[in-house]
Protein backbone atom coordinates (compact mmCIF):
# COMPACT_ATOMS: atom_id res chain seq x y z
CA UNK A 1 0.00 0.00 0.00
CA UNK A 2 1.63 3.18 -1.15
CA UNK A 3 1.88 6.33 1.26
CA UNK A 4 -0.72 9.05 1.03
CA UNK A 5 -0.21 12.76 -0.14
CA UNK A 6 0.50 14.19 3.59
CA UNK A 7 3.21 11.48 4.20
CA UNK A 8 4.79 12.15 0.66
CA UNK A 9 5.04 15.94 1.19
CA UNK A 10 6.36 15.79 4.88
CA UNK A 11 9.03 13.44 3.21
CA UNK A 12 9.64 16.02 1.04
CA UNK A 13 10.19 18.76 3.22
CA UNK A 14 12.42 16.81 5.37
CA UNK A 15 14.48 15.87 2.63
CA UNK A 16 15.03 19.07 1.25
CA UNK A 17 15.71 20.46 4.18
CA UNK A 18 18.55 17.75 5.24
CA UNK A 19 19.84 18.75 1.90
CA UNK A 20 20.07 22.14 2.52
CA UNK A 21 17.31 23.71 0.88
CA UNK A 22 15.73 26.62 3.20
CA UNK A 23 13.05 24.94 5.43
CA UNK A 24 10.43 28.34 3.42
CA UNK A 25 11.45 26.74 -0.20
CA UNK A 26 11.23 23.17 1.35
CA UNK A 27 7.81 24.10 2.47
CA UNK A 28 6.27 25.58 -0.51
CA UNK A 29 7.70 22.32 -2.16
CA UNK A 30 6.29 19.54 0.01
CA UNK A 31 3.15 21.79 -0.31
CA UNK A 32 3.06 21.25 -4.04
CA UNK A 33 4.24 17.66 -3.73
CA UNK A 34 1.04 17.39 -1.83
CA UNK A 35 -1.02 19.34 -4.30
CA UNK A 36 -0.09 17.22 -7.28
CA UNK A 37 -0.44 14.05 -5.61
CA UNK A 38 -3.74 14.53 -4.14
CA UNK A 39 -5.25 15.93 -7.49
CA UNK A 40 -5.09 19.73 -6.71
CA UNK A 41 -4.60 22.18 -8.60
CA UNK A 42 -1.27 23.28 -7.66
CA UNK A 43 -1.42 27.11 -8.61
CA UNK A 44 -3.21 27.00 -4.54
CA UNK A 45 -0.01 26.97 -3.71
CA UNK A 46 0.51 30.57 -4.76
CA UNK A 47 -3.04 31.58 -4.11
CA UNK A 48 -2.26 30.77 -0.39
CA UNK A 49 0.98 32.98 -0.38
CA UNK A 50 -0.05 35.48 -2.05
CA UNK A 51 -3.38 35.70 -0.15
CA UNK A 52 -1.62 35.46 2.98
CA UNK A 53 0.71 38.34 2.47
CA UNK A 54 -1.14 40.85 1.07
CA UNK A 55 -4.08 40.66 3.70
CA UNK A 56 -1.39 40.44 6.64
CA UNK A 57 -1.02 44.55 7.32
CA UNK A 58 0.16 43.19 10.42
CA UNK A 59 3.28 41.46 8.45
CA UNK A 60 4.22 44.64 8.14
CA UNK A 61 5.68 45.45 11.73
CA UNK A 62 8.35 42.35 11.13
CA UNK A 63 10.52 44.95 8.68
CA UNK A 64 10.28 47.98 10.34
CA UNK A 65 10.91 46.46 13.87
CA UNK A 66 14.02 45.36 12.46
CA UNK A 67 14.85 48.25 10.27
CA UNK A 68 14.67 49.87 13.62
CA UNK A 69 16.84 47.04 15.47
CA UNK A 70 19.25 47.87 12.64
CA UNK A 71 19.25 51.74 12.95
CA UNK A 72 20.29 51.43 16.70
CA UNK A 73 22.96 49.05 16.38
CA UNK A 74 24.69 51.09 13.62
CA UNK A 75 24.61 54.34 15.09
CA UNK A 76 25.89 54.77 18.99
CA UNK A 77 22.66 54.50 20.67
CA UNK A 78 23.66 51.07 22.30
CA UNK A 79 26.91 52.55 23.58
CA UNK A 80 25.12 54.97 25.17
CA UNK A 81 22.61 52.95 26.34
CA UNK A 82 25.46 50.62 27.94
CA UNK A 83 27.10 53.62 29.83
CA UNK A 84 23.87 54.24 31.55
CA UNK A 85 23.08 51.48 32.70
CA UNK A 86 26.45 50.58 34.09
CA UNK A 87 25.80 53.90 35.79
CA UNK A 88 22.75 52.08 36.99
CA UNK A 89 24.41 48.44 38.37
CA UNK A 90 27.82 48.97 36.97
CA UNK A 91 29.39 49.14 40.79
CA UNK A 92 27.87 45.48 42.21
CA UNK A 93 29.72 42.73 42.22
CA UNK A 94 29.26 41.09 38.62
CA UNK A 95 28.38 44.56 37.66
CA UNK A 96 28.96 44.22 34.25
CA UNK A 97 26.75 41.05 33.93
CA UNK A 98 23.89 43.05 35.40
CA UNK A 99 24.40 45.71 33.28
CA UNK A 100 24.12 42.97 29.93
CA UNK A 101 20.88 41.99 32.03
CA UNK A 102 19.56 45.62 32.31
CA UNK A 103 20.49 46.88 28.39
CA UNK A 104 18.54 43.42 27.65
CA UNK A 105 15.76 45.13 29.21
CA UNK A 106 16.20 48.19 27.42
CA UNK A 107 16.66 46.85 24.42
CA UNK A 108 13.39 44.93 24.32
CA UNK A 109 11.20 47.82 24.46
CA UNK A 110 13.00 48.60 20.83
CA UNK A 111 14.02 45.51 18.73
CA UNK A 112 11.85 42.68 19.40
CA UNK A 113 14.13 40.74 18.07
CA UNK A 114 16.75 38.16 20.19
CA UNK A 115 19.15 38.03 17.42
CA UNK A 116 19.04 41.79 17.02
CA UNK A 117 20.05 42.59 20.72
CA UNK A 118 22.98 39.90 20.82
CA UNK A 119 24.58 41.06 17.45
CA UNK A 120 23.70 44.50 17.84
CA UNK A 121 25.75 45.41 21.69
CA UNK A 122 26.55 41.32 21.95
CA UNK A 123 30.72 42.49 20.74
CA UNK A 124 30.90 45.78 22.59
CA UNK A 125 29.56 44.00 26.37
CA UNK A 126 31.67 41.13 25.69
CA UNK A 127 34.62 43.23 25.19
CA UNK A 128 33.61 45.26 28.52
CA UNK A 129 33.16 42.48 30.15
CA UNK A 130 36.44 40.44 29.31
CA UNK A 131 39.02 43.06 29.71
CA UNK A 132 42.05 43.16 31.19
CA UNK A 133 40.56 39.47 32.24
CA UNK A 134 37.38 40.28 34.48
CA UNK A 135 35.24 37.58 33.62
CA UNK A 136 36.30 34.65 31.21
CA UNK A 137 35.01 34.47 27.51
CA UNK A 138 32.67 31.83 27.60
CA UNK A 139 30.95 33.10 30.65
CA UNK A 140 30.49 36.82 29.29
CA UNK A 141 28.96 35.20 25.69
CA UNK A 142 26.83 32.53 27.86
CA UNK A 143 25.49 35.52 29.81
CA UNK A 144 24.98 37.69 26.96
CA UNK A 145 23.26 35.18 24.75
CA UNK A 146 20.68 34.31 27.87
CA UNK A 147 19.60 37.74 28.40
CA UNK A 148 19.38 37.95 24.66
CA UNK A 149 16.47 36.12 25.28
CA UNK A 150 14.33 39.10 26.75
CA UNK A 151 14.32 40.81 24.13
CA UNK A 152 10.99 39.45 22.32
CA UNK A 153 9.42 38.61 25.78
CA UNK A 154 8.77 42.52 26.46
CA UNK A 155 7.45 44.26 23.73
CA UNK A 156 7.49 44.88 21.44
CA UNK A 157 8.11 41.37 19.95
CA UNK A 158 8.51 39.86 16.48
CA UNK A 159 7.69 35.95 17.70
CA UNK A 160 4.32 37.95 19.28
CA UNK A 161 3.33 39.34 15.80
CA UNK A 162 3.83 35.98 14.12
CA UNK A 163 2.05 34.08 16.84
CA UNK A 164 -0.85 36.89 16.20
CA UNK A 165 -0.85 36.16 12.71
CA UNK A 166 -1.38 32.03 13.20
CA UNK A 167 -3.94 32.80 16.27
CA UNK A 168 -5.77 35.54 15.40
CA UNK A 169 -4.78 37.39 18.82
CA UNK A 170 -4.87 40.80 20.13
CA UNK A 171 -0.90 41.77 19.33
CA UNK A 172 -1.24 44.74 21.99
CA UNK A 173 -2.61 42.19 23.99
CA UNK A 174 0.55 39.75 24.24
CA UNK A 175 2.61 42.63 24.30
CA UNK A 176 1.66 43.62 27.37
CA UNK A 177 1.31 39.83 28.61
CA UNK A 178 5.16 39.94 28.02
CA UNK A 179 6.10 42.38 30.46
CA UNK A 180 5.69 40.64 33.64
CA UNK A 181 7.17 37.55 32.21
CA UNK A 182 10.07 39.23 30.91
CA UNK A 183 10.86 41.37 33.67
CA UNK A 184 10.36 38.21 35.52
CA UNK A 185 13.20 36.77 33.47
CA UNK A 186 15.39 39.62 34.01
CA UNK A 187 15.03 38.90 37.65
CA UNK A 188 15.79 35.40 37.34
CA UNK A 189 19.04 36.35 35.24
CA UNK A 190 20.60 39.08 37.77
CA UNK A 191 19.74 36.32 40.56
CA UNK A 192 21.95 34.17 38.96
CA UNK A 193 24.41 35.84 37.99
CA UNK A 194 25.02 37.90 41.53
CA UNK A 195 25.23 33.99 42.76
CA UNK A 196 28.09 33.12 39.71
CA UNK A 197 30.17 36.75 40.79
CA UNK A 198 30.07 35.39 44.76
CA UNK A 199 31.10 31.36 43.60
CA UNK A 200 33.76 32.83 41.09
CA UNK A 201 34.48 36.14 43.18
CA UNK A 202 34.20 38.05 39.78
CA UNK A 203 35.51 41.86 40.51
CA UNK A 204 33.37 44.89 41.56
CA UNK A 205 34.15 47.31 39.22
CA UNK A 206 34.58 50.87 40.18
CA UNK A 207 31.17 52.96 40.98
CA UNK A 208 30.45 55.74 38.16
CA UNK A 209 30.53 58.76 40.52
CA UNK A 210 26.79 60.21 40.74
CA UNK A 211 28.04 63.92 39.26
CA UNK A 212 28.30 61.91 35.91
CA UNK A 213 24.57 60.84 35.99
CA UNK A 214 22.84 64.02 34.78
CA UNK A 215 25.00 63.34 31.72
CA UNK A 216 24.65 59.80 31.21
CA UNK A 217 21.10 60.56 31.15
CA UNK A 218 20.96 62.91 29.09
CA UNK A 219 23.19 61.60 26.57
CA UNK A 220 21.25 58.23 26.82
CA UNK A 221 17.45 60.17 27.12
CA UNK A 222 16.56 60.32 23.60
CA UNK A 223 17.16 56.32 23.04
CA UNK A 224 15.75 55.65 26.60
CA UNK A 225 12.34 57.47 25.23
CA UNK A 226 12.05 55.19 22.41
CA UNK A 227 9.85 52.53 24.14
CA UNK A 228 8.34 55.19 26.08
CA UNK A 229 6.79 56.62 22.66
CA UNK A 230 6.15 53.23 21.36
CA UNK A 231 4.43 51.35 23.58
CA UNK A 232 2.47 54.95 24.90
CA UNK A 233 1.44 55.24 21.61
CA UNK A 234 0.13 51.58 21.12
CA UNK A 235 -1.68 51.39 24.46
CA UNK A 236 -3.07 54.56 24.61
CA UNK A 237 -4.81 54.18 21.16
CA UNK A 238 -3.09 56.76 18.90
CA UNK A 239 -1.38 54.23 17.02
CA UNK A 240 -1.82 50.26 15.57
CA UNK A 241 1.28 48.31 16.92
CA UNK A 242 2.26 48.27 12.88
CA UNK A 243 2.19 51.91 13.00
CA UNK A 244 4.24 51.90 16.33
CA UNK A 245 6.75 50.03 13.83
CA UNK A 246 6.93 52.49 11.25
CA UNK A 247 7.16 55.41 14.06
CA UNK A 248 10.45 53.17 15.92
CA UNK A 249 11.82 53.32 12.60
CA UNK A 250 11.58 56.86 12.08
CA UNK A 251 11.87 57.69 15.37
CA UNK A 252 15.45 55.59 15.74
CA UNK A 253 16.77 56.77 11.89
CA UNK A 254 16.12 60.63 13.17
CA UNK A 255 18.30 60.25 15.99
CA UNK A 256 21.39 58.11 14.46
CA UNK A 257 21.20 60.80 11.92
CA UNK A 258 20.35 63.87 13.28
CA UNK A 259 20.68 64.16 16.56
CA UNK A 260 23.35 61.75 17.31
CA UNK A 261 24.94 62.11 13.76
CA UNK A 262 26.21 58.87 14.39
CA UNK A 263 25.33 57.53 10.71
CA UNK A 264 26.89 58.23 7.32
CA UNK A 265 24.96 57.39 4.20
CA UNK A 266 27.13 54.00 3.82
CA UNK A 267 26.29 52.42 7.27
CA UNK A 268 22.59 53.66 6.27
CA UNK A 269 23.05 51.99 3.05
CA UNK A 270 24.32 48.79 4.77
CA UNK A 271 21.17 48.85 7.40
CA UNK A 272 19.10 48.89 4.80
CA UNK A 273 20.22 45.84 2.80
CA UNK A 274 20.86 43.74 5.97
CA UNK A 275 16.88 44.51 6.69
CA UNK A 276 16.38 43.33 3.38
CA UNK A 277 17.79 40.37 3.88
CA UNK A 278 16.66 39.52 7.36
CA UNK A 279 12.70 40.89 6.08
CA UNK A 280 13.58 38.29 3.32
CA UNK A 281 14.37 35.25 4.99
CA UNK A 282 11.16 35.52 7.19
CA UNK A 283 9.02 36.00 4.28
CA UNK A 284 10.19 33.26 2.71
CA UNK A 285 9.57 31.31 5.64
CA UNK A 286 6.00 32.69 6.19
CA UNK A 287 5.27 31.95 2.37
CA UNK A 288 5.98 28.41 3.10
CA UNK A 289 4.28 27.84 6.23
CA UNK A 290 0.98 29.77 4.68
CA UNK A 291 1.29 27.24 2.16
CA UNK A 292 1.91 24.20 4.25
CA UNK A 293 -1.06 25.48 6.56
CA UNK A 294 -3.36 24.92 3.61
CA UNK A 295 -2.05 21.41 3.31
CA UNK A 296 -3.21 20.80 7.26
CA UNK A 297 -6.13 22.28 7.17
CA UNK A 298 -7.14 20.21 3.58
CA UNK A 299 -6.25 17.37 5.94
CA UNK A 300 -7.74 18.78 9.00
CA UNK A 301 -4.87 17.75 11.04
CA UNK A 302 -5.98 20.40 13.50
CA UNK A 303 -8.87 18.13 14.53
CA UNK A 304 -6.90 15.31 14.82
CA UNK A 305 -4.86 16.46 17.05
CA UNK A 306 -7.76 17.99 19.30
CA UNK A 307 -10.18 15.22 19.41
CA UNK A 308 -7.98 12.74 21.23
CA UNK A 309 -7.20 15.41 23.57
CA UNK A 310 -10.37 16.43 24.65
CA UNK A 311 -11.63 12.94 24.50
CA UNK A 312 -8.69 12.12 27.00
CA UNK A 313 -10.38 14.89 29.37
CA UNK A 314 -6.83 16.63 29.72
CA UNK A 315 -6.91 19.60 32.41
CA UNK A 316 -5.67 22.55 30.92
CA UNK A 317 -2.47 22.35 33.20
CA UNK A 318 -1.51 18.87 31.65
CA UNK A 319 -1.69 20.11 28.26
CA UNK A 320 0.09 22.85 29.26
CA UNK A 321 2.80 20.70 30.45
CA UNK A 322 2.78 18.81 27.40
CA UNK A 323 3.35 21.77 25.00
CA UNK A 324 6.13 22.82 27.01
CA UNK A 325 8.32 19.15 26.86
CA UNK A 326 7.22 18.80 23.04
CA UNK A 327 8.44 22.89 22.54
CA UNK A 328 11.19 22.68 24.53
CA UNK A 329 12.16 19.77 22.52
CA UNK A 330 11.80 20.57 19.37
CA UNK A 331 13.72 24.26 20.28
CA UNK A 332 17.10 22.46 20.79
CA UNK A 333 15.94 21.04 16.97
CA UNK A 334 14.08 23.43 15.01
CA UNK A 335 14.43 27.57 14.68
CA UNK A 336 11.60 28.86 16.28
CA UNK A 337 10.04 30.69 13.57
CA UNK A 338 9.65 27.46 12.33
CA UNK A 339 7.80 26.30 15.58
CA UNK A 340 5.48 29.04 15.49
CA UNK A 341 4.55 28.66 12.10
CA UNK A 342 4.26 25.37 11.67
CA UNK A 343 3.53 23.45 14.51
CA UNK A 344 1.60 25.95 16.82
CA UNK A 345 -1.39 26.55 14.32
CA UNK A 346 -1.72 22.58 14.63
CA UNK A 347 -1.89 23.53 18.59
CA UNK A 348 -3.73 26.20 18.68
CA UNK A 349 -7.33 24.51 17.81
CA UNK A 350 -6.66 22.24 21.11
CA UNK A 351 -5.44 25.15 22.92
CA UNK A 352 -9.52 26.74 22.36
CA UNK A 353 -11.19 23.04 23.09
CA UNK A 354 -9.90 23.28 26.21
CA UNK A 355 -10.07 26.26 27.59
CA UNK A 356 -6.71 28.05 27.45
CA UNK A 357 -7.01 32.07 27.16
CA UNK A 358 -4.87 32.67 24.03
CA UNK A 359 -3.01 35.35 24.66
CA UNK A 360 -1.63 33.39 27.94
CA UNK A 361 -1.31 30.71 25.19
CA UNK A 362 1.26 32.94 22.95
CA UNK A 363 3.21 33.76 25.82
CA UNK A 364 3.80 30.43 27.13
CA UNK A 365 4.91 29.58 23.36
CA UNK A 366 7.22 32.77 22.76
CA UNK A 367 9.08 31.91 25.98
CA UNK A 368 9.45 28.56 24.98
CA UNK A 369 10.97 29.25 21.66
CA UNK A 370 13.11 31.80 23.13
CA UNK A 371 14.85 29.35 25.72
CA UNK A 372 15.62 27.02 22.81
CA UNK A 373 17.40 29.51 20.67
CA UNK A 374 20.33 29.20 24.27
CA UNK A 375 19.96 25.08 23.99
CA UNK A 376 22.19 22.77 22.13
CA UNK A 377 22.60 21.49 19.57
CA UNK A 378 20.70 24.00 18.15
CA UNK A 379 20.85 27.37 19.98
CA UNK A 380 21.46 30.30 17.44
CA UNK A 381 22.33 32.76 19.75
CA UNK A 382 24.94 30.10 21.37
CA UNK A 383 26.95 30.06 17.62
CA UNK A 384 26.35 34.38 17.39
CA UNK A 385 27.97 34.83 21.03
CA UNK A 386 31.13 32.27 20.57
CA UNK A 387 31.64 33.56 17.39
CA UNK A 388 31.28 37.20 19.14
CA UNK A 389 33.85 36.19 22.13
CA UNK A 390 36.11 33.94 19.99
CA UNK A 391 35.89 30.89 22.54
CA UNK A 392 34.43 27.42 22.50
CA UNK A 393 30.72 26.55 22.21
CA UNK A 394 31.27 23.70 24.82
CA UNK A 395 32.48 26.14 27.90
CA UNK A 396 29.51 28.62 26.78
CA UNK A 397 27.36 25.44 26.83
CA UNK A 398 28.22 24.99 30.44
CA UNK A 399 28.27 28.39 31.46
CA UNK A 400 25.06 28.95 30.06
CA UNK A 401 22.92 25.98 32.00
CA UNK A 402 22.33 27.66 35.50
CA UNK A 403 20.76 30.26 33.49
CA UNK A 404 18.60 28.04 31.30
CA UNK A 405 17.62 26.44 34.64
CA UNK A 406 16.63 29.57 35.82
CA UNK A 407 14.45 30.28 32.84
CA UNK A 408 12.79 26.71 32.85
CA UNK A 409 11.66 27.84 36.48
CA UNK A 410 10.14 30.92 34.91
CA UNK A 411 8.58 29.37 32.01
CA UNK A 412 6.79 26.90 34.93
CA UNK A 413 5.78 29.94 36.93
CA UNK A 414 3.86 31.69 33.68
CA UNK A 415 2.63 28.61 33.02
CA UNK A 416 0.78 27.59 35.94
CA UNK A 417 -0.09 30.87 37.57
CA UNK A 418 -1.72 32.66 34.60
CA UNK A 419 -2.22 35.82 36.47
CA UNK A 420 1.24 36.60 36.00
CA UNK A 421 0.70 37.04 31.92
CA UNK A 422 -3.04 38.45 32.16
CA UNK A 423 -3.26 40.59 35.30
CA UNK A 424 -1.59 43.79 33.09
CA UNK A 425 -3.65 42.90 30.32
CA UNK A 426 -6.62 42.75 32.50
CA UNK A 427 -5.93 46.20 33.85
CA UNK A 428 -5.79 47.73 30.58
CA UNK A 429 -9.37 46.07 29.26
CA UNK A 430 -8.75 42.73 27.88
CA UNK A 431 -11.85 40.25 28.85
CA UNK A 432 -10.68 36.98 28.45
Amino acid sequence: MSPGPLPLGLAAIIGLSLLGLPIGLSMITGSIVYLFLSGQDMSIAAEQVLNGLNGSYILLAVPLFIFSAGLMNAGTMTDRLLRFCNLLVGGFRGGLGHVNVVQSVIFAGMSGSAIADAAGSGKIIIDMMTRNGAYPPSYAAAITAATAVIGPIIPPSIPMVLYALVADTSIGYLFLGGVVPGLLMAAAQMGINSWMARRHAFPVAERVPLRELPGLTWDALPALLMPAILLGGIYGGIMTPTEAAAVAAAYAFVIATLMYRSMTLRDIYHTVLMSARSTSAIGMLIAGALAFNYVVASENVPALVREPLVAAQLSRGHFLLAVNLLLLVLGCLIEGSTILLVVVPVLVPAAQALGVDMVHFGVVVVVNIMIGLVTPPYGLLLFIVVKLAGTNLGAVVRDVLPFVAAMVAVLALITFVPDLVLWLPRALGYKG
